[in-house]
């Protein structure tokens, strides 16, 4: 029993040996096989997204050749150019928006010239003819002619406003003023094209941005208190009048002006449009001594001059109605 225990014993183990060691020696064999195989597939990859990622940018590098009736074709075909070697004259009337004591109203006119159908220059320029706001009317009925301070002068209320309230004609005699302006501009209209009514009605439109120093013409209550003339009579000489105390004078504020227009061309030389124009800068619109006095000079001085001028950022709407010389118009091929 033993021998043959021993040789089921030696045979099992010389099989099973043997089977291993075969085992071992295909997985050796096979191991660089599959190694070279893998780095055959990483490279065919590797050259194989190369050649897509240059092939479409060759396709998209190539130019789209159409065929057909619109083969060659100009993207736009007798585009009538309204601006292009012309001269437009324009009348127009402006007017201030959001004004607190007196709004402005601005005939004027806008006189241009186009060296390109996108580019030129003009001179824009009006008068001002004022009209007050409720405020200013609030303050005459009430402030003025209702206290009377020309026979109170000497009544407390009127003395706490001696110096900000005239006792005559608030408008006329202390309320700042837009007389005129003037202002060289250059103009660009970068979006041009047509609207178009119920689809049967066609019109030619554009839209200018300007921009260029503008010059205006201000009147504004004149300077008074510290050293010069006063501001207010003396209460205690019983004064009726104040009209050498209220005065008004002129000044010229040079200021940024900026803006943008819509334009209609319903015919070849004839045109109008709307635009906003921006017109900020510093004055003093009623005429009160609002700053001067404190530490930072925040608080009324009993003085009227330049630091009572306060930033306004002036607005106007203009409507307009354009001529173009010569009247014949170019176009495109």
């Amino acid at each position: 029993m033993g021998p043959t225990r021993t040789t089921a014993t030696t045979y099992e183990t010389l099989t099973t040996g043997k089977w291993m060691k075969r085992r071992f020696d295909f997985r050796r064999e096979a191991w660089p096989e599959a190694r070279r195989t893998s780095r055959r597939g990483l490279v065919a990859g590797t050259f194989a997204a190369l050649a897509i990622t240059v092939a479409a940018g060759s396709a998209s590098a190539q130019e789209i050749q159409l065929t057909g009736p619109l083969a060659g074709a100009l993207p736009v075909r007798n585009q009538r150019l309204h601006r292009e070697g012309r001269f437009e004259l324009a009348p127009s009337v402006s007017f201030s928006l959001l004004d607190e004591y007196e709004r402005t109203i601005m005939p004027g006119a806008t006189l241009s010239y186009y060296f390109t159908d996108w580019i030129g220059v003009s001179v824009w320029g009006g008068f001002g003819i004022q009209y007050t706001t409720n405020l200013s009317d609030e303050l005459q009925d009430k402030a003025i002619n209702g206290r009377n301070c020309k026979a109170n002068t000497t009544s407390k209320s009127c003395r706490l406003t001696a110096v900000n309230l005239t006792r005559g004609n608030l408008a006329d005699q202390q309320l700042g003023k837009m007389q005129w302006a003037v202002a060289p501009q250059l103009t660009v209209v970068p979006f041009r094209g047509k609207l178009s009514l119920f689809s049967s009605i066609f019109v030619d439109t554009d839209v200018n941005v300007f921009a260029g120093p503008a010059f205006v013409g201000l009147k504004e209550r004149s300077d008074c208190g510290g050293t010069g003339k006063p501001c207010a009579p003396d209460p205690s000489l019983n004064e009726s009048q104040d009209a050498a105390y209220f005065t008004t004078t002129g000044r010229v504020a040079v200021a940024p002006t900026f803006g943008l227009g819509l334009n209609f061309y319903p015919s070849s030389f004839l045109g109008f449009g709307v635009a906003f124009r921006a017109l900020p800068f510093s004055w003093n619109t009623s005429g009160f001594d609002n700053h001067g006095g404190g530490a930072n000079g925040d608080f009324p001085d009993n003085a009227v001059n330049s630091s009572d001028h306060e930033f306004h950022f002036n607005t106007l709407l203009t409507l307009n109605l354009a001529i173009q010389l010569p009247t014949s118009i170019k176009t495109t091929p």
